[in-house]
């Protein structure tokens, strides 16, 4: 891909996309950089996204662990990448250092940003994730129909790690049936 990397440009891709191909809103799950680009998705074009799941994503580049973007890549991210850039294998340090200038000033959306999103969303990180937990109360706090799911004995690979727990707390925030709570502090009015 020429020029820069940035959230924004793969959301507006990704609408586009939705736009083209199907018109009508849509169920989006977003992982990790992935869950910044559903978060845009959904401030931008909220007609295309019925209930964002945004996963071990962060709405403020301060929202990472200290140090995690400054780690060197796991060798099974660059296999991965290799196995389907029709670039190869060496492309990958070109689009590591794209990656590495965007999360340097990017995401920054705000939590009075946040409050524009008009769709439940849910935050689903691990309770051993690259986000900060304290991070993660904020954004699900910040979203007006926000719903926080915060996977014990997990990590940034939550997905991986707990697929039938995760997949089963996903299935359950879309479905229309939403049992009553008996003590809401967060969603009380």
């Amino acid at each position: 891909m020429p020029g820069p990397i940035s959230h924004e440009i793969m959301a507006e891709d990704y609408i586009s996309l939705l736009d083209e191909q199907l018109g009508e809103p849509v169920h989006l799950l977003g992982y990790s950089d992935g869950a910044v680009v559903a978060l845009f998705v959904a401030l931008k074009r909220p007609d295309l996204v019925t209930d964002p799941v945004v996963v071990s994503g962060v709405y403020h580049r301060d929202g990472w662990a200290p140090g995690v973007l400054d780690t060197e890549v796991p060798e099974f991210m660059i296999d991965s990448y290799a196995e389907v850039s029709p670039d190869g294998r060496a492309h990958f340090t070109v689009v590591a250092v794209k990656l590495t200038q965007m999360r340097s000033t990017q995401p920054a959306i705000t939590e009075r940003e946040l409050a524009d999103v008009s769709c439940p969303t849910l935050v689903l990180i691990g309770d051993d994730d690259e986000v900060l937990l304290e991070h993660a109360v904020s954004f699900y706090r910040a979203l007006p129909q926000g719903e926080l799911a915060v996977v014990p004995h997990a990590s940034h690979g939550v997905l991986v790690e707990k697929p039938e727990l995760c997949s089963s707390m996903i299935t359950a925030f879309h479905g229309s049936d939403k049992p009553a709570t008996y003590a809401p502090i967060q969603r009380a009015n």
